[in-house]
């Protein structure tokens, strides 16, 4: 696992503006997800739809700002990849009181969806700023 995640670096260390791509297609998975899955299967989730669009408007943000990145490969996407980053923690923030405020209606699925899409944005930022230090 080690290995695949070191060579998973390497490969972005060569072409990090990737990352961009790779954050942008997370966020249009995690707008799919939240706005039409969730939202559709709610009472099995138990968080309200106004939290689910919520969550998906900002997701869709984060997809237009690391699609822009992306196509406009400015010169300097280090910082622009930290905001991203940054941005991503926020966005985990903003889930987990959520996750607090609304524990009483959240179903077991409803709080393993959030759980496992706060792990994956967790590992994806952190390979961010692996990446971000290597390229300082």
């Amino acid at each position: 696992m080690i290995t695949k995640i070191q060579l998973l670096i390497q490969t972005l260390q060569k072409n990090p503006k990737q990352l961009f791509l790779i954050d942008g297609l997370g966020a249009l998975l995690t707008i799919f997800f939240l706005a039409v899955v969730l939202t559709t299967f709610q009472e099995y989730i138990g968080m309200p739809k106004t939290a689910l669009c919520f969550l998906s408007m900002i997701a869709m943000i984060y997809a237009i700002y690391s699609f822009s990145c992306y196509l406009l490969n400015p010169a300097k996407w280090q910082i622009l990849l930290k905001i991203i980053a940054f941005a991503n923690l926020t966005y985990c923030l903003i889930t987990i009181a959520y996750m607090y405020h609304f524990y009483n209606s959240l179903t077991v699925i409803g709080l393993l969806y959030f759980i496992i899409e706060i792990f994956i944005i967790v590992a994806l930022v952190s390979i961010e700023f692996v990446i971000v230090r290597s390229k300082q």
